[in-house]
């Protein structure tokens, strides 16, 4: 294999494929300077905004099973211009409606994006076989698709923060629907389908039991976030969920073709893949919005934070995407010289060492940038190297849906972290201090360290579980499949 590894007959679908992520890059980072104006406009508290955000991850933690499974099935380009087309029907319900619920429904079947990646990957990897080099095609190919997130999420924020203050609402909300409509073309017209597809019937009844057990569980965590620790309620949603939960494993275990095959839950490839995608999730998802309220927090009245403004704000956030371009561009060299599991061990090891460096040195603008470089590099490796590791170490009838369980499994990682950390946070909420009768309230120090603590350990104990799979998982070498490969 050549050291600069080249794309081949790929380059084409990837290059397409690349467009559709940076769609996805602006819808992720289009809405963001302007949700205060929707607030506005739907005429609900900013509170409430947060349900947005809270139906679309419920939404898109119950869509990528189902997707993903059918792409295996009845192709994954099919299902990606399924995908795109009710993600674009429901970009254009946004612009056009000034009622609530319309909005927030319109704004979940949105998110439907978040099955783009899976089906790419698994797709690239399809077609990659013939190749003769699937695992490293597939490794190059996914850096270049999250390098084409990445810089869709800096220039779909930039853009929404420029348009916003130009342009009416309804105007500005039109741009990433006929973004998406683009997207739909190019994948039908762009894109060539997987060459071998498993056919068979879908699992309905696991769906429905892997559907009921997350909506329990990520409910359970909300309610636990709203009313607190001794609520009742949040616990048995919980309970329930994992209950339903045992039931779809033990059902899956004895379908002939089940939705998930649990068994790969056993591989020693699969499985520590799968762990560090959910722990993984506690930092990329869980700790982004501590880390923005940390920086705009006023050292001045509360004795801690950076009390940055707007801009400076958005610069944190903007150098943190360039660090996660890097290190997804960058894994796959790096993996073809020291192999994929050292390099998503270094990946973890760097997300690790970037948050813990925040217990010691938050003080300075200086030192959180740097903390968040850090961190950025290894998280841009991780969320193309995931995904990618999935598919080379899947049985060749499940290479969706492994690379849809690293995301699932990061999302339900982060509502975790989200919880736990909303209520490190809100358990010691504190006024100005030094300054009477400042307004507003404020999480304490020791909440913020616990968060930044809590992402570290958590990368840390990925780099151990990475340290215990095979040394030559997720490469090309043709004996890597066989222990990965469950029955």
């Amino acid at each position: 294999m050549s050291r600069a590894l080249s794309l081949g007959p790929l380059a084409a679908i990837v290059g397409f494929l690349a467009f559709v992520e940076f769609t996805s890059g602006i819808l992720q980072g289009f809405y963001t300077p302007m949700l205060t104006d929707i607030a506005r406009n739907l005429g609900i508290h900013d509170a409430d905004v947060n349900w947005l955000e809270g139906t679309q991850l419920m939404l898109s933690a119950l869509v990528v099973p189902a997707f993903a499974k059918l792409g295996d099935m009845v192709g994954h380009k099919r299902m990606l211009v399924w995908s795109t087309a009710i993600t674009a029907a429901a970009s254009f319900v946004l612009p056009f409606t000034d009622s609530f619920p319309v909005f927030l429904a319109a704004w979940a079947l949105q998110g439907f994006y978040v099955v783009w990646l899976p089906l790419e990957v698994a797709l690239i990897w399809s077609r990659s076989r013939a190749a003769g080099h699937p695992a490293s095609l597939t490794m190059k190919s996914a850096g270049l698709l999250v390098a084409a997130l990445e810089i869709g999420a800096i220039s779909g924020a930039l853009a929404g923060g420029a348009l916003i203050d130009a342009l009416p609402l309804t105007v500005v909300l039109l741009i990433p629907a006929i973004a998406v409509t683009a997207c739909f073309f190019v994948i039908l017209f762009g894109v060539k389908e997987s060459p071998e597809l498993t056919g068979g019937r879908l699992d309905v009844v696991g769906l429905v039991l892997v559907s009921l057990a997350l909506l329990a569980v990520t409910g359970g965590l909300s309610f636990l976030r709203l009313n607190g620790v001794d609520d009742p309620l949040s616990w048995g949603l919980i309970a329930l969920g994992i209950a339903i939960g045992a039931a779809f494993a033990w059902f899956e275990l004895r379908h002939d073709d089940p939705l998930i095959d649990v068994r790969m839950f056993a591989s020693p490839s699969l499985r520590p893949v799968f762990i560090t995608a959910g722990l993984f999730g506690v930092s990329v998802l869980g700790a982004q919005a501590p880390l923005s309220t940390f920086a705009r927090t006023d050292p001045e009245v509360y004795g801690y934070g950076l009390g940055t403004q707007g801009f400076q704000t958005s610069l944190l956030i903007g150098v943190y995407l360039i660090a996660m371009i890097a290190g997804a561009l960058s894994y796959s060299s790096i993996a073809r010289r020291l192999t994929p599991r050292i390099t998503l061990m270094l990946a973890s090891s760097l997300v690790a060492v970037g948050y813990l460096l925040f217990v010691p040195l938050h003080d300075t603008y200086a030192q959180t940038l740097t903390n968040m470089i850090i961190a950025g590099i290894g998280s841009g490796a991780l969320v193309a190297a995931l995904p990618a590791a999935a598919a080379a170490a899947a049985p060749p009838t499940q290479t969706g849906v492994a690379t849809g369980l690293t995301n699932s499994v990061k999302t339900v990682g982060g509502a975790i972290a989200s919880c736990v950390f909303g209520i490190a946070l809100a358990s010691h909420v504190i006024g100005g201090s030094g300054s009477a009768g400042a307004e507003g309230t404020a999480g304490s120090l020791s909440g913020y360290l616990t968060v930044w603590i809590v992402c570290g350990l958590t990368a840390a104990v990925s780099v151990v579980l990475l340290a215990f799979v095979p040394k030559l998982a997720f490469s090309d070498a043709p004996e890597v499949r066989e222990p990965a490969a469950v029955s």
